[in-house]
């Protein structure tokens, strides 16, 4: 007799669902919680098992780092050796969409799984009050990726998680959709030089006017990432993207941008707002992602801002697959 699957728990973000959800990360569980950029899979960032956990539910390289989650700002002081330049940044950005990359603190608790290996841990403070609670109420940090299978489309609806990961998380906090749709921008303080390792919702120029210099953009080493979010094919839906496309090929679903023909099939920001169209694009992409298409085209993004963001996250979706 086959087995019936679990049913995928999702609780609305009430004091007692958030206390039962803190309960099951000390214990070692998963739970999918919202964050302002997209929902992610947590689990206790100190604990090797639990991390393991996240690997396995999103088949993720065990080679990829996690982002690591604190309540409090003054928290991250435990875990990683925090200079002037991230106080400054921390100041300015945090709660926010921003992960810092720096050197592993003396006796941090982080699991070395949550940082592949590294010497450095990627941390951020989420702008979300339903994260922020949890993490305080589960009384450590948590490691937290998106809550999705590894590559594919990031999940901004809890709806997404479910539909991703089912019974493989503990349950999923319905803070309903994200803010920002698009993950944290990944700044490497580790060396000398400031280091964009993936763009995200806090824009470079932001950072360098904080910083008073230029962030070096490294050549990416798809073997060996340093951050989250750099293998070449990532956030990838089951279609072929492609990029740059100013009309739709037979078959395939036009996803514009700004004016768009009359058969677009869905429009990340009519207006042309990049704010707009960061938090449109995963959830755009999924709707998308059906089998009644053959392709999805999508119209060009301008490379300024969040635009560079967008496209980071365009390319990896369109970059060739690899082999299972």
């Amino acid at each position: 007799m086959t087995p019936v699957p679990a049913p995928v728990r999702i609780e609305p973000p009430v004091p007692a669902a958030i206390a039962e959800a803190a309960a099951l990360l000390r214990h070692g569980g998963l739970v999918a919680f919202p964050t302002e950029t997209v929902y992610g899979l947590g689990g206790d960032a100190t604990a090797d098992r639990a991390v393991a956990a996240i690997f396995a539910a999103k088949d993720r390289p065990s080679f990829n780092p996690l982002i690591v989650h604190v309540a409090e700002a003054h928290q991250a002081e435990a875990l990683v050796k925090v200079d002037g330049r991230a106080r400054r940044l921390m100041a300015r950005f945090w709660p926010g969409p921003l992960t810092l990359v720096l050197p592993r603190a003396d006796h941090s608790p982080v699991s070395l799984l949550a940082s592949a290996g590294l010497d450095t841990i990627a941390v951020r403070l989420p702008d979300h009050a339903v994260a922020r609670a949890l993490i305080a109420a589960a009384g450590r940090p948590l490691a937290a990726p998106s809550a999705n299978r590894s590559g594919a489309v990031s999940p901004t609806l809890a709806a997404h998680v479910a539909e991703s990961l089912g019974a493989r998380v503990a349950m999923i906090l319905d803070g309903g959709p994200c803010r920002v749709g698009l993950e944290s921008t990944v700044l490497d303080l580790s060396g000398p030089v400031p280091t964009l390792l993936r763009p995200g919702g806090i824009a470079p120029e932001a950072i360098e006017a904080v910083l008073g210099e230029e962030l070096l953009h490294p050549a990416e080493d798809p073997a060996a990432p340093r951050s989250p979010g750099m293998l070449e094919s990532h956030y990838a839906p089951g279609l072929p993207v492609r990029l740059d496309a100013r009309s739709r090929r037979d078959g395939e679903a036009l996803l514009a941008f700004g004016a768009a023909p009359a058969d677009a099939a869905l429009n990340l920001s009519p207006a042309g707002d990049l704010e707009e169209a960061a938090a449109n694009l995963f959830a755009s992409l999924r709707a998308l992602d059906r089998p009644d298409f053959t392709a999805i085209a999508v119209m060009p993004i301008p490379e300024t801002g969040l635009g560079l963001a967008i496209n980071d996250r365009l390319r990896r979706a369109a970059a060739p697959r690899r082999a299972a």
